[in-house]
């Protein structure tokens, strides 16, 4: 295994280690929750008060871990193209020699700033690789576009018979809406006729 390839390794397994860490925030923020009601029901409001705080900042820290979770993922990506195409820099070979300790951390502000590093570099791959990755039919990119991640939102929340009340345009999701039923309406005639054709 290269060094390059160790240190890939390390931002995958890094990604995996602050998932586990938004999960554990998770189980916090449901047990601060439940004391929260235990005070309530005592009528301890500022306890409660205190519980409520403690669950909120999970929360918070828990989205947070998550977030860093999919950039470190999206980097370990980008290292993966790197590597592959051989186009692994110098200057990105100092990024990553600097990063063990720092992923180690768990420190979200040590790691955001590697991440800044990391993708400064990728400015410069992006040049170089954008030929290679049409070709190649990757679209690992660090954004997403948001309009696609709406209309997951939206699905799920429907799927799970939630109102969901995100700020999207009402055409986009009519037309989207309607066009992914045309779509299923022509399957189920030609699925029909098909069935006819075979009694028949």
């Amino acid at each position: 295994m290269s060094n390059m390839e160790k240190y890939l390794f390390n931002l995958k397994f890094a990604a995996k280690e602050l998932q586990r860490n938004s999960k554990k925030c998770v189980k916090e923020e449901k047990a601060e929750k439940a004391k929260v009601k235990q005070a309530i029901q005592k009528n301890n409001v500022e306890a409660a008060r205190i519980h409520a705080e403690n669950a909120i900042r999970q929360k918070h820290q828990s989205i947070n871990f998550l977030r860093m979770s999919a950039r470190v993922d999206a980097v370990a990506s980008r290292v993966q193209t790197a590597v592959t195409i051989n186009q692994v820099s110098k200057s990105m070979s100092g990024v990553v020699k600097s990063m063990d300790a720092t992923l180690k951390s768990m420190n979200l502000e040590k790691i955001s700033a590697l991440m800044d590093k990391f993708e400064n570099q990728f400015e410069t791959l992006d040049v170089q690789t954008a030929q290679m990755e049409d070709t190649m039919g990757n679209t690992t990119t660090l954004t997403t576009p948001q309009n696609e991640v709406d209309m997951l939102l939206h699905e799920m929340a429907d799927e799970a018979g939630l109102d969901l009340n995100l700020e999207l345009p009402s055409g986009q999701i009519s037309s989207l809406a309607s066009s992914v039923a045309s779509t299923e309406q022509d399957e189920l005639s030609q699925r029909l006729s098909r069935l006819r054709d075979q009694v028949s």
